[in-house]
């Protein structure tokens, strides 16, 4: 699954991966009045109108990039009707040819991350059949349990062909409470003297456990593995550091748009291939009419401002890639 999201990034000329985060107070009020008009003010009212509304997204979209991210909380507020939303959008957008990246954030040890895993990525035994569950191509997850917590993702990745993103130095301001504790580590590279034990922020010894779980998950062809990493657009420096530990990895980068990071702030997370990364915009995207540069399309013109919003984004990571390689 990752050289399918290389060769959809190649096609569309776009990493780029739209956050599929739907709040209510984005969907325009003729989609829930029209909702609401035929479930109620119900939970299943309000998964009516977030489903409709990610379709119309979807719909104006899907030609300009190669992947979508559901976040499932976005889903889950609305109970069993939401996750019905969640999976319908899964399976729409999979209709659509893009790659679907399940933003769940599941970590667990055991039984129960193997249930995660192979609820998401793979399928489960039920009787004489194996079926899915979610479906997505990649999974988002925690890493704070360590690799009892990782290893069941990995093992389905390798049966189911698909990829992780690993939480490695996340967007929001407050990650820095853990993720840039000194911790010691001792690594068996060339970089540790004489083998001593050195301290290093917790971020990158996650990211060294990216890289070494990588190597045990590459595609028989290609150079990235399906072990990717999460490390935010707000987080420049730690970006280019984080690029070089995991050479195999890609990196999915939150944080672009509504959280500060612009294009100038993320070619660093690109290898010299000009791959590497994929760029998530959520609320920049799938709520651009609310801004006031794209007001002019209006609520019922809402999937349109998502589209402007993606060509506008598309062009600021095609000038700073550019003006990269200008650099070299």
């Amino acid at each position: 699954m990752i050289n399918k999201l290389i060769a959809k990034i190649r096609k569309t000329n776009a990493p780029i991966v739209v956050g599929l985060d739907p709040m209510l107070n984005y969907v325009p009020e003729h989609i829930r009045k029209a909702a609401f008009g035929q479930f109620g003010e119900t939970l299943e009212g309000a998964a009516e109108a977030i489903w409709q509304y990610n379709k119309g997204i979807v719909d104006a979209v899907c030609d300009l990039v190669p992947a979508v991210k559901p976040q499932i909380a976005m889903y889950e507020q609305f109970g069993i009707p939401g996750l019905a939303a969640f999976r319908k959008t899964v399976d729409y957008c999979k209709e659509k040819d893009l790659v679907v990246i399940g933003d769940v954030k599941r970590g667990d040890i055991g039984s129960t991350s193997e249930a995660y895993a192979v609820g998401h990525l793979g399928k489960v035994q039920v009787g004489s059949r194996m079926l899915e569950g979610f479906g997505e191509e990649f999974a988002t997850v925690n890493p704070y349990l360590g690799s009892d917590g990782v290893k069941p993702f990995l093992k389905v990745c390798a049966e189911e062909k698909k990829g992780i993103f690993v939480l490695v130095k996340t967007s929001n301001p407050s990650s820095g409470e853990l993720q840039d504790r000194l911790v010691k580590a001792a690594w068996k590279t060339g970089e540790d003297r004489n083998g001593e034990t050195e301290e290093r922020p917790l971020y990158e010894v996650v990211g060294r456990y990216v890289a070494a779980w990588g190597e045990q998950c590459m595609p028989a062809e290609g150079a990235y593995s399906y072990v990717g990493a999460v490390v935010g657009a707000t987080y420049p420096e730690q970006g280019r550091l984080l690029r070089r530990i995991m050479p195999k990895a890609f990196i999915l980068v939150p944080g672009y748009g509504a959280q500060g990071g612009k294009g100038a702030d993320l070619v660093h997370f690109f290898n010299e291939d000009g791959l590497g990364a994929i760029i998530n915009s959520s609320r920049g995207i799938i709520a651009a009419y609310q801004q006031e540069q794209y007001a002019r399309f209006g609520e019922y013109g809402y999937a349109d401002a998502s589209r402007a919003a993606v060509l506008a984004m598309k062009d600021d990571i095609a000038a700073a890639l550019e003006q990269r390689s200008k650099a070299f």
